[in-house]
């Protein structure tokens, strides 16, 4: 594989066109699409997508009546195709053409030479502004048939895909403006056909608030149909005898807007992204409800005739034409991100609030280590408390200081727990640690510096000993601190350590999102300005489970690898099941430039870090050994708590169920062929 190709990943590269037409002018306007087409070509696009009638005007009226016209688009069509016979894109172009006894408007899809198929409009409108019925034959019962084009019969009706046999997963169809705004819209019925990428060849003129009114039926036309929905609208050129034309263009897919062209251009313009067909087909799998509605529907869906074509795309690198987050668990949009954490924040609020009201109402008992993750989970039970009704000193936060616990740590801890209000306690495990360590016959018990993981666990395992202990003597619930990407790395302390807990509020939760929780939960004013000036000072702390003694702080990161990366392949494995090649090939684009893209609001300057290909290997490795070889045991009896992401959980009851003795062999096996 050329593992730099988008087309060896799974993506198709597709646009929508719009431009200035020219009224009752074929040839010009059947330039202005070669022109479009040829520009599409040298960018590696497999699909261009043009505006309704667009080799005439849409807004011609009863000229649509005349020979001389017609005879024209004909020829001007006849332009098309010999001209797209040494380019790339299939090109779907909008023109009036003669059938039996009536005028249809339609979608032609062309491709090198040929004209693939014709899908008429199925629904012309009759009101307000609209007078297509008029011209215009409604194509909603035309199926099965065929049309006289250039000399040749091709197939004819709203049951035409045309689908890409050397680009899997590349199935199109075309309805025509209206088509999209109808209750059951074709494009519903082709996706459920099998059509991935629908494309719709508009007029639409603009009015006040139209334009969104069309993002809206286009984000939710892609997201029902888990599919990409390329729009391409009429612009400048069309008659403003009554009306104005915005040329809006727009790709989207499964909900997410993808590319979109600043509105009533003055020439040429278009939108270009690559759409990710694996990312569709997984959905679609995922999604068991989606066959079962075409189930449902078989008797229409069963109909569909598909057209075949040969793309041969180009394998070289082509860049890859898509927003990616750097962090999908964060969104570098400042209103998305505050929204999230919001939502976030308040799941895990809810969720401690329902478990304490259902079990008794007992305290709450928490380890608070001065780092992210005990922060996180202290001040979510504060504010549970808070809606409760109940005070925060039912809240009974210990820190538990080991042989590596540092002054920064154990300081931010105590002024946390002492600017909440909760019940705040030490608890120095270190005698007990070196009983341990010395009737189990440690050589540190001898004086050896030996800091081995026996060292670290009998400080982790007596850490949770003794919360769990003091949670049945003061009657409580041990809470869990522990995060979503700790539990994907297994990167805890199984049993009588961090695994466990009565109850976890961070087990959907993953690393890179907790920073910014505790920033919205600063800015955003829930607790008092001494604790926001705690919180702050806690989020400039290395990650580190200060188990290891010595003048270094001990950092995670430096051990397992960066949570960055790991938080990156974990949501698109989870989320969408994506090969480690292709995950590698989209952290590459994500990762390699650090000025490159939109980093979160507020991320220090200072960890605005670059990844290259070599290091985004290595640690994916890493994480396929981890998660898919040797945590799944550790998942398998995680306790109880709420999914926050729509990326996903692991927990064994809900979103991710493994054994726990599965090998990691054929993702490594994927992870080779870029090696």
């Amino acid at each position: 594989m050329n593992f730099w190709s988008i087309y060896q990943h799974g993506f198709a590269r597709v646009a929508a066109c719009t431009g200035h037409t020219v009224i009752a002018d074929p040839p010009a306007n059947a330039e202005a699409v070669l022109r479009h087409a040829r520009r599409c070509a040298e960018e590696g696009v497999a699909v261009a997508v043009f505006p309704e009638m667009g080799l005439c005007g849409y807004s011609i009226e009863d000229l649509l009546l005349q020979d001389a016209l017609l005879d024209e688009v004909e020829t001007a069509l006849a332009s098309v195709v010999a001209g797209s016979a040494a380019l790339l894109p299939v090109l779907v172009v909008g023109a009036p053409l003669r059938h039996r006894n009536r005028i249809y408007n339609c979608a032609v899809f062309v491709h090198r030479g040929r004209i693939l198929g014709v899908v008429p409009k199925s629904y012309p409108p009759n009101y307000r502004e609209f007078y297509e019925r008029r011209q215009i034959a409604g194509g909603d019962d035309e199926r099965g048939g065929t049309i006289r084009v250039g000399g040749e019969d091709v197939p004819f009706g709203v049951d035409l895909l045309f689908e890409a046999v050397d680009v899997p997963g590349l199935v199109l169809h075309a309805e025509v403006c209206e088509d999209m705004w109808v209750p059951v819209p074709p494009s519903a019925e082709a996706a459920l056909a099998g059509a991935t990428v629908l494309v719709n060849l508009s007029g639409s003129p603009i009015t006040v608030g139209r334009a969104e009114d069309r993002r809206l039926l286009c984000r939710s036309a892609s997201s029902r149909c888990l599919a990409a929905y390329v729009y391409a609208a009429a612009g400048l050129g069309e008659s403003t005898t009554d009306l104005s034309w915005d040329g809006q263009t727009m790709i989207y897919e499964n909900g997410v807007l993808l590319a979109e062209t600043e509105r009533f251009p003055l020439g040429d313009s278009y939108a270009v992204a690559d759409v990710d067909l694996d990312l569709l087909r997984q959905e679609r799998q995922r999604m068991g409800t989606f066959d079962d509605n075409r189930r449902t529907h078989q008797a229409r869906t069963a109909g569909f005739r598909t057209v075949t074509f040969t793309v041969d795309p180009p394998l070289t690198d082509l860049g890859l034409r898509r927003r990616l987050e750097r962090f999908p668990f964060v969104p570098a949009d400042p209103d998305r991100l505050a929204l999230d954490c919001y939502e976030a924040y308040n799941i895990q609020v809810e969720g401690l609030q329902q478990r304490l009201a259902a079990i008794g109402g007992p305290k709450v008992v928490i380890g608070v280590s001065g780092g992210l993750d005990s922060t996180h989970a202290l001040i979510v039970a504060a504010r549970a408390m808070d809606r409760a009704g109940r005070p925060r000193s039912d809240i009974l936060a210990f820190t538990l200081p080991g042989f590596a616990t540092s002054d920064h740590t154990r300081a931010n801890a105590h002024k946390l727990m002492n600017s909440l209000g909760v019940t705040a306690a030490e608890l120095d495990i270190t005698p007990t640690a070196r009983l341990m360590l010395r009737e189990m016959g440690h050589p540190f018990a001898s004086g050896e510096p030996v800091y081995d993981v026996t060292f670290e666990n009998v400080q982790a395992g007596l850490r949770t000993d003794y919360l769990f202990r003091l949670a049945n003597q003061r009657g409580g619930i041990v809470l869990g601190t522990g995060d979503l990407s700790e539990l994907a790395l297994g990167w805890s302390t199984y049993g009588v350590g961090d695994q466990m807990s009565h109850y976890n509020v961070n087990s959907g939760v993953p690393k890179t999102l907790i920073q910014h929780l505790i920033r919205w939960v600063i800015s955003s004013g829930q607790f008092d300005d001494e604790t926001g000036r705690t919180l702050a000072a806690i989020l400039d702390t290395e990650i580190s489970p200060e188990l290891v003694p010595g003048e270094e702080m001990q950092s995670t990161e430096s051990k397992i690898g960066p949570y960055a990366l790991h938080d990156f392949t974990l949501f698109h494995v989870l989320r969408y099941g994506f090969r480690p090649s292709k995950i590698a090939f989209l952290a590459w684009h994500a990762w390699h430039d650090a000025e490159a893209g939109a980093w979160p609001p507020n991320f220090p300057e200072a960890k605005r870090v670059a990844y290259d290909l070599p290091e985004i290997r290595r640690w994916l490795e890493v994480f396929c050994r981890r998660f898919f070889a040797f945590a799944q045991f550790k998942r398998s009896a995680m306790p109880n708590g709420p999914k926050v992401s729509a990326g996903g959980s692991l927990s064994p009851r809900g979103d991710w169920r493994a054994p726990s003795d599965s090998t990691a062999q054929a993702w490594l096996r994927d992870l080779a062929r870029f090696d």
